[in-house]
Order: C-alpha cells, then sequence, then structure tokens
C-alpha cells in the first residue's frame, strides 16, 4: 500500500508541476480530436452544409427586411404594400427554413458525439485493458475512471454544442461581414476598433483559465479518488473511529476542488460581460453613426447639398447594418462565453489521451512460443527486481519447482512473497536472472499461453455484476452446467448455492456485496477448481473462510493440487505443512528452504515464525 500512495503522490505532483499546456499541445489535441470527427466524414461534411444553408438563410432575412423598409417613400407618405409583402413572406420562409435546419443539425451532431464519445471511450477502455499492472499500482482508480466518465463526458459536451457554435459563428461573422460592407464600407471603421479589442481581451483571458481549467479537472480527480477509497474500506474506517478524521481529509481536498473549480468558472465567466460591454459599445457607435448617415441621404435627396453616397445610408439600410452587426458581434461574444467550456473541454481531452498513449505492456518477443503441453517445471535463477531502481526486493533469489511439487512461500509482510508472483505471471519483468518454466525463459513465451498456464485464486477476491455461474466459469467458458455444479462442490460451496432463491442463475452485485467474504473466497475456489491448468497460485486463498470451513476446503484444495505446479503463499503455517518445499523468505532472499519437519528440526527462522502463531 504504502509503495501504490508513493507513487500516486509523485504522480499527483507531475501532474501539478505541468499545469499549463503549451500551444503545440492544444493544437495537437484538437488534430486527434478531428481524426476522430473524420471517421464519420459523410455525417460531417451533410452537418456542414447545413450549418452554411442555416446561416445563410438567417443572414439574408435582414437583407431583406432593408428592402422591405426602403419600400416604404416615408417622406412622400406612400407604400409599395405587395413589395413589403413580399420581403416580408421572404423573411418568414427564411427564418423558418433556417430553423428547421438549425435543429436537424443539431439533433445530427449530438447523435455524432455520442458515436465519436462511444468510440473514445472503448479505446480508452481497451487500452486500459493492455496497460501493464504497474500502471493500476500507481494510479488511484478515482483518477482513471475520472478519466473514462467525467473527461470524456466534458469532450462529449463540447464535440454535441461547442464545435457547432464556433462553426456557425465563423460563417456568421463572415457573412455579416461581407453584408456589411456591401450597405456602408465607412461603417465598417467602428469595428476596426472593437473587433481588436475583443480579440486581444478574449486571448489574454484565454492564457490565464487555461491552466486553471487542467487544475480543476486534476483536483476533481484526486477527489473522486479519494473518495473511492474512503468507501470502499467503510468497515475499517468504522472499526476504528476515524469518521471525522477522514471526513476532515475530504473536505480538505473538497474545498481545494471547489476552490479550483471557483477559479476557473470565475476567471471564465468574466470574459463574456466584459466582451458583450465592447460589443454593446460598437452597436452605440454604428447607430449614432447610421443616424447622421441618414441624415445625410435625405440631405442628398433634397438637393440641398452634395454629399458622397459612401457616406449616405438609406433606413432601411441602417435597420439592416444595424442587425448584421449584432450578428457580427454576436457570434464573438458568445465565443468568449464558451471559451470556458473549450478550455476544459482541450484539458479533458489532453488527459485522455495522455492515458491512451501510455505505453502498454511490452509484447512479446518476436520469436516468443506458444507453450503447450506445459509440464510445470519452473526454475528462478539468481532473480534480482524492485519495483523503483533505488528500492530492490528481491536481491538474489534461486528456486526450483519440479513438476507436481506443492511450493510453500512464507515469511514476514514484505519480505517479497507476493512479489515472487507478479514475476511468475509476468505481471512485471525480472531486473535480473531469469524464469524458466520447463526449461524456456518466460520473456521467450507469450504471456497469455503462460498466463493460461496458471489458475490463480487471490487473497482479495474480485467478483462481478453477474450471475454465480457466470462467476465461477469467468476462466473457463463454455463449461457445462454438471461441471461447474461438480467444482462448487469440491469447493464446498454447493449447498450454500442451492439454498438462494435462483441458486447458480442469483446475480451478485458488483464485487459480490450482497454475499459473505468466505462465501466470495469460496465461489473464487471453485474458478479455480472448474479451470484446468497446470499451475496454480495459491496467495493465501483461505484467508476469509473459517475455520470449520477452511478444514473441509483443505480437502478439496489437495485434490485441486495433485498433479500440478503449486506456488502458494500462506501466513498461517499450519496450512502448508504438507507442502513439497517451503521457500522461508526474507528481505527478498530464500533465508531456509526444505519441507516442515527438516525446517522444524533446524529451529531456525521458520521455527520462530511457526511457534509465534501459537504463542498467542
Amino acid at each position: 500500500m504504502n509503495k501504490k500512495m508513493d507513487f500516486r503522490k509523485n504522480a499527483g505532483e507531475n501532474t501539478a508541476q505541468n499545469t499549463a499546456p503549451s500551444k503545440t499541445v492544444k493544437i495537437a489535441v484538437l488534430k486527434r480530436i478531428a481524426k476522430y470527427l473524420l471517421a464519420h466524414k459523410p455525417t460531417v461534411v451533410l452537418c456542414f452544409l447545413m450549418m452554411i444553408v442555416s446561416n445563410v438563410l438567417a443572414l439574408a432575412a435582414p437583407k431583406l427586411s432593408q428592402k422591405a423598409i426602403d419600400a416604404i417613400e416615408l417622406g412622400a407618405g406612400r407604400v409599395n404594400i405587395s413589395e413589403v409583402a413580399l420581403y416580408c413572406a421572404l423573411m418568414l420562409v427564411f427564418y423558418l427554413l433556417s430553423a428547421v435546419l438549425s435543429y436537424v443539425l443539431a439533433v445530427v451532431m449530438v447523435k455524432l458525439s455520442q458515436k465519436i464519445v462511444y468510440t473514445m471511450r472503448r479505446q480508452l477502455f481497451e487500452h486500459l485493458t493492455e496497460l501493464p499492472v504497474g500502471y493500476f499500482d500507481t494510479h488511484a482508480t478515482g483518477e482513471i475512471i475520472s478519466r473514462i466518465s467525467y473527461d470524456i463526458d466534458t469532450v462529449n459536451a463540447s464535440l454535441s454544442h461547442d464545435l457547432l457554435q464556433i462553426c456557425a459563428s465563423i460563417v456568421t461573422v463572415v457573412g455579416s461581414l461581407v453584408m456589411m460592407v456591401s450597405i456602408s464600407p465607412v461603417l465598417i471603421a467602428v469595428f476596426a476598433l472593437t473587433v481588436p479589442m475583443s480579440i486581444i481581451y478574449t486571448k489574454y483571458r484565454s492564457g490565464k483559465t487555461r491552466p486553471l481549467f487542467r487544475k480543476r479537472s486534476q483536483k476533481l480527480g484526486e477527489l473522486n479518488g479519494y473518495a473511492e477509497e474512503m468507501l470502499s474500506g467503510q468497515k475499517t474506517i468504522k472499526a476504528y473511529n476515524r469518521e471525522k478524521v477522514i471526513t476532515e481529509r475530504f473536505d480538505e481536498k473538497n474545498l481545494d476542488a471547489v476552490d479550483a473549480y471557483y477559479a476557473a468558472e470565475y476567471h471564465a465567466a468574466v470574459v463574456g460581460p466584459t466582451v458583450n460591454f465592447i460589443n454593446n459599445f460598437s452597436l452605440s457607435l454604428v447607430t449614432t453613426l447610421g443616424g447622421i448617415f441618414y441624415l445625410f441621404h435625405i440631405l442628398n435627396q433634397s438637393g440641398e447639398t452634395a454629399i458622397l453616397p459612401i457616406f449616405t445610408i438609406t433606413l432601411g439600410g441602417v435597420s439592416a447594418f444595424v442587425q448584421y452587426s449584432r450578428k457580427f458581434a454576436g457570434p464573438i461574444n458568445e465565443f468568449a462565453n464558451i471559451v470556458s467550456d473549450l478550455q476544459s473541454a482541450c484539458s479533458s481531452a489532453e488527459k485522455v489521451f495522455a492515458v491512451i498513449d501510455e505505453a502498454p505492456e511490452t509484447t512479446d518477443a518476436e520469436n516468443a512460443e506458444v507453450m503447450e503441453s506445459v509440464e510445470g517445471e519452473v526454475e528462478l535463477e539468481h532473480v534480482r527486481f524492485g519495483y523503483t531502481p533505488e528500492r530492490t526486493i528481491i536481491k538474489d533469489l534461486s528456486l526450483r519447482a519440479e513438476k507436481g511439487n506443492i511450493i510453500a512461500i512464507v515469511g514476514p509482510t514484505g519480505a517479497g512473497k507476493t512479489t515472487i508472483i507478479n514475476l511468475l505471471m509476468r505481471f512485471y519483468d525480472v531486473g535480473g536472472g531469469k524464469i524458466t518454466v520447463d526449461g524456456k525463459e518466460i520473456r521467450e513465451i507469450t504471456r497469455d499461453s503462460l498466463r493460461a498456464a496458471y489458475t490463480m485464486v487471490l487473497q482479495e477476491t474480485w467478483l462481478f455484476h453477474g450471475t454465480i455461474f457466470d462467476n465461477i466459469t469467468y476462466g473457463r467458458e463454455g463449461a457445462t452446467y454438471e461441471e461447474v455444479v461438480n467444482a462448487a462442490k469440491m469447493a464446498r460451496i454447493h449447498s450454500y448455492i442451492e439454498s438462494l432463491p435462483d441458486g447458480y442463475d442469483t446475480v451478485l452485485s458488483d464485487d459480490g456485496v450482497n454475499i459473505s467474504k468466505g462465501h466470495k473466497q469460496l465461489i473464487t475456489i471453485a474458478r479455480a477448481m472448474l479451470a484446468d491448468a497446470p499451475m496454480l497460485i495459491l496467495d493465501e486463498a483461505t484467508s476469509n473462510v473459517d475455520s470449520r470451513t477452511e478444514q473441509k476446503t483443505q480437502e478439496a484444495m489437495y485434490k485441486l493440487m495433485e498433479g500440478r505446479t503449486c506456488f502458494v503463499i500462506a501466513h498461517r503455517l499450519s496450512t502448508i505443512q504438507n507442502a513439497d518445499t517451503i521457500l522461508v523468505v526474507k528481505d527478498g532472499d530464500v533465508i531456509e528452504q526444505g519441507n516442515h519437519e527438516s525446517l522444524m528440526e533446524k529451529k531456525g527462522f521458520y521455527y520462530s515464525l511457526y511457534n509465534s502463531q501459537f504463542d498467542q
């Protein structure tokens, strides 16, 4: 546990030190998201076309309104009713078609984003299954879950809304600019002042908020990790009356997360109102100058003065220009408002891609062999290993297990017992020396065939949400009902299963929390009995079984061990007295070796360890 927590702490420090992504990293993240979009190219093209048509229709409406207003001859008091009606009807049709296309586009984009998120989440989960065990030893479960759920959901929200909004804004801004130039090029000068102000300010604030959103995501991940860890240990927490302590620590992490969330949202929220003020200022300038230019237009019509046409504008032109100026400034304001969401989405996507980019478990050697007809002769020669370079756990371990031998590994906590199992299964590779199975170095054997040669029953039981039948057949798909029942009988769990209302069809909740630990352990033993593997690993497999049940289970366990090479890690030394060889491990070295009787006669470390369990 200390090893894992140290690793997690280091990982958290590294994350904190790199809270400000570079521009290059941001561009790389956007390119990777674009690849997911391009995988659905026909849909993307359709969305793009609908978006253009919808916005063009909306952009045409103010021009129609200009023509409708100009059809009213205010000075003469006459109105061209048919022309005004035509333009009003066209405006209604254009706006209606634009609204329908916008609705369809929104629906299609939501479905598209769901497909992309499905692909991304599946890719992330599949990659997690390919990562080495060491990755999960150095990353909290809550942080990993946060990547699968929170971070990908954040990307989903951005794809379904923000991306569409940005594309629509670009079309609207460009279209509005073209239309305003066609109405009055002089009035455009107003935006030469206000638009740079908006862009410079938005860019400045974006640089400030980007690291804040990364920190927010990090703090939420840490909070999730702590909550998951504490919720899984409620019995221990209550037994030691630590509720107040863990609540205080949760409050600290919760406060950190809230502060990080507030800082990010606050600095992002001030962008919108500020940009909105700049846009309103530009609108007031447009209205004022437009009014003056309209007066110049009237004076030109009266013949009293001769003002250049570029400085004149009709009333309909003023109305249309104001509408286009709102359309022009609106997207800029909206873009400022969604900058925070974009920053959060980029930060979340970067974290997801960081997991996807983690190096998977090293591939098998090019000439790796598939083990067939395994005999079960295992040998460790001068093995050296450490989880970190500065701390060596296994220093110089050598042992040999003949076919069908029962090898018991005993020793104090931290001696390296479980580490030996990790090396046998190639969850980790040795740092020095070698391990062979049937004379073949395990790095020259495919991992799948190596691990298929073992059956494991661990101290930490693992059951998944499903029926008891499914859980027992987990390691051997296609097993018959009779074979499952036979395995359950050997594990002394059949009677209990039959007593349940649905028998073998009883659905276990997540990790089997609706049954006792002892019954969970027996189901995992039945699972191991059903699997037909030549080698067996038992890591204190009966630790959660009461003494009476353990005695009944031992006979079945010995039957399971017959003809198989077995590695047994045991803390209760009374359970391994019949082992062919007992390895006494201390500080990563085998300090004693032999059977129970010979080790007791030596009266060494094993003798002391054995007697200490009865001197209570």
